[in-house]
C-alpha cells in the first residue's frame, strides 16, 4: 500500500456544492469547523478513510456508494434535515460524548433526518430522539428504545439465533442507545433463520417499525 493523502476539509462554510470523496488514496478529515448546507456529499471510500471532527450538515443528502461498515465517526457529526442513500452497517449517529475523548464527541447529534433510501444493518441511534427520523421500510426494521423494551421483546421467541445472540443482549447496549435497525435478509443469513420467519415476529411488536 502506497502513502494516503490527507485531504482536510476544515474551518469553511459549504453551500449547495456537491463533495465527491472517492479517491481510494486519500485519507479524508471533515472539520473541526465546517459547516454544509443543502450539499450533495458523495462517499465511495472505507470507513478507515473517513473521518469526521465536529462537522455540521444541515439539509445535505449523503450518497453511500460503497458500504459503509463500522462507521462511528457520525457520532462527532450535528445531522438535521439530511438524506441518506445507500448502505451503512454497524454505524452509529447520534449523541454519545462518553464514546471518546476529544471535544468533537460533544457535538454529535440527529433529527429530522431520513434514512428511507438507504439500507441500514446493525445501525443505531445514540442520544437522540429517533421519532424525528424516517426509517428504512421493510426488509429493514427498527426496533425502538430496545432497553426499555428488552424484557417485552424477549417474552416470545425469535427464529433462529436472533433472539439467543441479539434480542436476548438488548439490555447490556449502552444507556444511550435509543434505537437500532436491522436489514432482514442478512440478519437472517447470520442467525439460520428467513426474512418471513422474522417478519412474523417483528409484526407483533408496536415498538418496532418496519
Amino acid at each position: 500500500m502506497g502513502w494516503l493523502t490527507n485531504v482536510l476539509i476544515e474551518n469553511k462554510t459549504f453551500e449547495n456544492e456537491r463533495l465527491e470523496l472517492t479517491d481510494k488514496d486519500s485519507l479524508y478529515f471533515l472539520g473541526p469547523n465546517l459547516m454544509l448546507r443543502n450539499c450533495t456529499v458523495v462517499l465511495k471510500v472505507p470507513a478507515r478513510r473517513l473521518r469526521i471532527l465536529g462537522a455540521r450538515f444541515i439539509n445535505c443528502t449523503f450518497e453511500v456508494k460503497q458500504e459503509l461498515t463500522n462507521h462511528q465517526d457520525w457520532i462527532c457529526a450535528s445531522l438535521k434535515g439530511c438524506r441518506f442513500k445507500g448502505r451503512l452497517s454497524g454505524c452509529d449517529f447520534g449523541h454519545w460524548p462518553e464514546y471518546g475523548k476529544g471535544p468533537e464527541y460533544q457535538l454529535g447529534s440527529i433529527e429530522d433526518c431520513d434514512f428511507s433510501e438507504a439500507r441500514l444493518d446493525g445501525c443505531r441511534i445514540m442520544g437522540s430522539d429517533p421519532r424525528t427520523l424516517r426509517f428504512p421500510k421493510w426488509p429493514c426494521f427498527t426496533i425502538l428504545d430496545p432497553i426499555g423494551h428488552s424484557r417485552q421483546l424477549n417474552s416470545i421467541e425469535w427464529p433462529g439465533r436472533f433472539g439467543l445472540v441479539v434480542i436476548e443482549d438488548l439490555h447490556t447496549r449502552p444507556p444511550s442507545t435509543r434505537a437500532i435497525t436491522y436489514h432482514a435478509p442478512s440478519i437472517a443469513r447470520r442467525f439460520e433463520t428467513t426474512p418471513e420467519a422474522l417478519r412474523a415476529v417483528v409484526e407483533k411488536f408496536d415498538c418496532i417499525v418496519y
